[in-house]
């Protein structure tokens, strides 16, 4: 009997001082940091622990969890999908293709078809991928086309969005030592998704990616430059993707400069016939 008693203690002990333990380094880590802010208590932020995203270590998996998330919001009441199946059938083989030459090859990718007359694309954390149909219709062709797609997935490859969430959060003043609520996070990247333009590193670095990629996947890298002095032609409004930091005309000199004269020309989805063809539900 005193052996059961015993037992039975060291059981209810270990059940109460398990979770005593978690609760106690929880809070040295966020009264050990001169960060917290007081938009979040650190007992809510305790107690809340499962619903903490920590930015600076974020793994894929967590990334991609909320790129679903922010997927939901986005399609369940921001923006209106395309719903023509071989449109559809034709970017994802255009963005699959990409993505397996992208420098980051460890996440699943995701190319929906937005309809919209805008000529646009963006992307998400995790692996989300936006391309609007009036991008759809303003490219000559197919290489064009996935010029924008590839510097989509550059700014994927370069963990921009996260970057991007981390920098809103502190300037909201929501971000704490302990890491940002998940909901929280989900709401700034349907923001950052919609309205935020990526910084001047962001774009450089996307271009330059998504000139490999482009590459690597076979496309004619003299593509991206062409439609990038098309729009630029053309005026009016300026497409996120074609942010004015930095100005459209240095991107165009940096990738002629990245591109090699002799090989700008060599590569697919050239054919404006060919392509015409593919996307003819939306002429």
């Amino acid at each position: 009997m005193l052996n059961l008693f015993f037992f039975l203690s060291r059981r209810y002990q270990r059940r109460w001082l398990y979770p005593l333990i978690s609760v106690v380094m929880a809070l040295s880590l966020v009264l050990g940091s001169p960060q917290v802010t007081q938009a979040r208590p650190w007992f809510d932020l305790i107690f809340r622990g499962v619903q903490i995203l920590q930015l600076s270590n974020i793994s894929n998996r967590e990334e991609i969890q909320i790129g679903q998330q922010i997927n939901q919001q986005l399609v369940g009441s921001e923006i209106q999908l395309y719903r023509n199946s071989e449109i559809n059938r034709y970017v994802d083989q255009i963005g699959q293709r990409l993505a397996q030459e992208s420098s980051r090859t460890d996440i699943p990718y995701k190319f929906q078809v937005v309809n919209d007359k805008n000529i646009n694309a963006f992307a998400t954390m995790g692996g989300f991928v936006y391309v609007n149909t009036g991008l759809l219709t303003a490219a000559d062709n197919e290489a064009q086309l996935a010029s924008v797609m590839a510097h989509e997935i550059g700014h994927i490859a370069g963990r921009h969005a996260i970057g991007q969430m981390r920098q809103q959060a502190i300037a909201q003043g929501v971000a704490a030592a302990a890491g940002l609520d998940r909901n929280l996070a989900v709401q700034i990247g349907v923001d950052l998704a919609l309205r935020r333009p990526h910084s001047r590193q962001d774009e450089v670095e996307a271009d330059e990616l998504g000139l490999d990629t482009l590459q690597n996947a076979g496309y004619a890298p003299v593509a991206m430059v062409d439609f990038m002095e098309k729009l630029l032609k053309k005026g009016g409004s300026v497409p996120t993707f074609l942010s004015t930091h930095p100005a459209t005309s240095d991107r165009i000199n940096a990738l002629e400069r990245a591109i090699d004269p002799a090989r700008s020309n060599v590569g697919d989805g050239l054919d404006t016939n060919a392509y015409r063809s593919k996307i003819r539900a939306l002429l």
